[in-house]
């Protein structure tokens, strides 16, 4: 079983600090979140630059090779809505430690995210959604197994295409976690890889509670078979839940200093 892979969500333009940096060209404090999250364990860096209508396709290539020459060609998950954006980070991506991962396709408008990852030998993530909110499970796997056909007629591995369910709120959706669950378990059964919006989950939530729902709804998910998360890196409680996970799960040969390793 492989270790459960981790992409640190903090370099996002939701966040003013990085906005701004991203908008003056200002690598200081892009640097200084990723390092934090690598420091803390992270295996990828998602690079949220948001719609960037305007300028994604400068603003995508100064930051991919930003991150990847000031640390060793880290892998990074391209993640805007622009398309010629995503084409310009990849033109320039160095593929040393991973493939760049397009973030993300839909089974609606987007679907053709999973186009320009065939086109480019990238992976994908893959929302198993349409329009909205996806009203059920069956709709969820329709939508996956759409999603996965057309992938593979493009030439895609499956083991390339991660498959979000989409964690919902609790506050707001408490009756839809265990569905969520089993979303997981599914997809997990058709030996598919997955991923989610882990703070999804917390949203809304008082600050001390949310490392608490991240951190036990992580763990559940793993056991239904989550393979992957966009989250934080530097919450420890999760880190040290997600370590656990792969300890008991056989991924990771115990320890007794494994929380450090």
């Amino acid at each position: 079983m492989e270790k459960f892979m981790i992409i640190g969500e903090r370099i996002h333009c939701i966040s003013p600090t990085i906005r701004k940096a991203l908008a003056e060209r200002n690598p200081e404090p892009i640097l200084k979140r990723a390092k934090e999250q690598l420091d803390a364990g992270a295996h990828y860096l998602d690079l949220n630059i948001g719609p960037a209508e305007k300028d994604g396709e400068d603003v995508m290539p100064w930051a991919v090779q930003l991150l990847q020459n000031e640390f060793n060609n880290v892998p990074l998950a391209l993640d805007t809505t622009n398309k010629k954006a995503i084409e310009a980070g990849i033109k320039v991506y160095n593929r040393e430690k991973g493939k760049p991962i397009i973030n993300s396709a839909d089974a609606g408008e987007r679907i053709e995210m999973i186009d320009l990852a065939a086109a480019n030998d990238a992976m994908v993530i893959a929302l198993c959604a349409k329009e909205g909110i996806t009203r059920d499970n069956d709709e969820r796997m329709a939508y996956c197994t759409e999603m996965l056909e057309r992938g593979m007629s493009l030439g895609l591995e499956p083991t390339d295409m991660l498959f979000d369910p989409l964690f919902l709120v609790i506050k707001g959706m408490q009756e839809k976690q265990k569905e969520v669950l089993e979303a997981v378990r599914l997809i997990s059964e058709m030996e598919l890889k997955t991923v989610c919006g882990l703070s999804n989950v917390s949203n809304g939530a008082p600050k001390h509670l949310r490392p608490i729902m991240d951190a036990n709804f992580c763990a559940m998910a793993m056991q239904a078979g989550l393979t992957s998360a966009i989250m934080n890196p530097c919450d420890q409680r999760l880190m040290e839940t997600i370590k656990t996970c792969d300890i008991i799960n056989g991924a990771v040969l115990y320890a007794d200093s494994y929380l450090d390793l």
